[in-house]
């Protein structure tokens, strides 16, 4: 069995989690999303996160924005729509019952 594809799979879990829980209280372009990932030492690829974007944006759960910018093109900034932020309240509490349930497996003898 292959260790490093187990924990990229993990990681895919909940990439979408993360995601929308960065942009919970501003909005923000891909690059400052990616670099938030990266922070938090979740590395993600931009091959990744662009085509997740474009699905959470379909399924309604963000919205866009065109910015101009002064060091180039305009820059696409992504924020959660009131769906957005109901779901991620929704993937919050998951999140919390899940964690709280494989740490009470994984911390038995």
């Amino acid at each position: 069995m292959n260790i490093e594809n187990t924990k990229a799979q993990m990681r895919k879990g909940v990439l979408e989690f993360c995601i929308l829980s960065v942009l919970r209280n501003s909005d923000a372009y891909t690059s400052e999303i990616l670099q938030t990932l990266k922070d938090a030492k979740l590395l993600v690829v931009e091959g990744t996160v662009y085509p997740l974007l474009t699905r959470l944006k379909n399924d309604g759960l963000l919205h866009y924005r065109w910015e101009e910018s002064t060091s180039g093109p305009p820059r696409k900034y992504y924020g959660l729509t009131d769906e957005g932020k109901e779901f991620l309240l929704e993937l919050n509490n998951t999140w919390t019952e899940l964690s709280d349930a494989v740490n009470i497996i994984t911390q038995q003898n």
